[in-house]
């Protein structure tokens, strides 16, 4: 008899997340309940709890009690991209529930992403291209005062997760000089062959392009804030691809009117971002509506990662590909959600 499986991944799309072979795999290996692409109800949920083994839902909502019947539960897989508020996570630790995030399954999408701003932030592509359709562009120009080349070039980021990873196995044509602040990385004494970890004000004043990639948590919503914003070096490029939470927004663009950086911007502080806000008229910047994840087909490293880690399991092996939740750190996530 085939383990159960309730798929509750709506707002997210099914054809969104796995490709064909993926889904057939999926529904091989288990007894797939619900998969539509509309809001499943929860009492569909609450019938299946009992036979339950793994739970895949964009905001799965598994308090004490309903963990407490479901007593075969094995993993919950959260498919929008981040830890939510909606599991008992001390209760899934004390019963040895995994707990994982997709998040690893947008890092291809978003390291590309990321990688196009870095190079039309460095070399000037969007000023050029305006200029041109303006009448005023600039042939042959070097733009000594705002572009530069990747190659051999300082790159630092804030974080050094998946997508960071992703985006330096991509810059490695360019030979760059990467280093990176990463507290938990630190923290944990994890060494990160070929990359050097810096403190933020180290990291600041070596990198020419900055790329911020990290996770929003608790401790470091403003970690980027108006010292560090003007403590960068004339001419810096900061990608913004992780979460605004990260940043002093309004000191971020101060410092583009000025022309101190330039920004690539994918995330904002709220979003849709307002028809008047002054972001829109941002000089020395590249925005985009928080579109680095936005591709068709990029989503389905997603469910490549939930079916194989689900096959894992039920080989009697641990998930690897999926973030796993770990006490410590987890709490934190949640913790930026609640104060958003």
């Amino acid at each position: 008899m085939k383990p159960t499986l309730v798929l509750d991944q709506y707002w997210r799309q099914l054809e969104e997340l796995f490709a064909p072979s993926d889904f057939r795999r999926l529904t091989e290996a288990c007894e797939v309940i619900g998969g539509t692409n509309w809001a499943m109800p929860q009492d569909i949920l609450d019938a299946n709890l009992e036979n339950m083994r793994f739970l895949v839902a964009s905001r799965p909502s598994m308090d004490r009690s309903r963990l407490e019947r479901a007593k075969n539960l094995q993993a919950i897989i959260e498919v929008s991209g981040t830890f939510g508020r909606g599991v008992d996570y001390d209760a899934c630790f004390e019963r040895g529930i995994h707990v994982l995030s997709c998040a690893p399954g947008f890092r291809n999408s978003v390291a590309e992403m990321a990688l196009g701003m870095m190079i039309a932030g460095a070399r000037g592509i969007i000023e050029e291209h305006l200029a041109f359709q303006a009448g005023y562009e600039h042939w042959l120009a070097d733009n000594l005062a705002t572009d530069f080349s990747l190659y051999n070039q300082s790159v630092g980021f804030i974080g050094y997760g998946q997508i960071a990873r992703e985006v330096t196995r991509l810059l490695q044509p360019f030979s760059p000089k990467v280093a990176a602040y990463d507290p938990w990385l630190v923290n944990e004494k994890i060494a990160v062959p070929g990359i050097e970890l810096k403190e933020l004000d180290d990291l600041i004043d070596t990198s020419r392009c900055i790329v911020v990639a990290a996770t929003p948590t608790d401790q470091n919503k403003g970690l980027i804030d108006e010292r560090a914003i003007r403590r960068m070096k004339r001419g810096t490029l900061v990608v913004l691809i992780s979460r605004a939470h990260l940043v002093d927004f309004e000191a971020l663009m101060q410092a583009a009117r000025d022309k101190h950086i330039r920004v690539a911007i994918d995330v904002f502080p709220s979003e849709p971002v307002a028809s008047d806000h002054p972001v829109r008229t941002l000089p020395n910047s590249i925005l985009s509506p928080h579109r680095a994840a936005a591709v068709w087909g990029g989503r389905h490293l997603i469910g490549e990662m939930v079916v194989d880690d689900i096959a894992a399991m039920l080989a009697g092996t641990e998930p690897t590909r999926l973030q796993r939740a770990r006490p410590g750190y987890v709490e934190h996530i949640v913790a930026a959600q609640k104060r958003a």
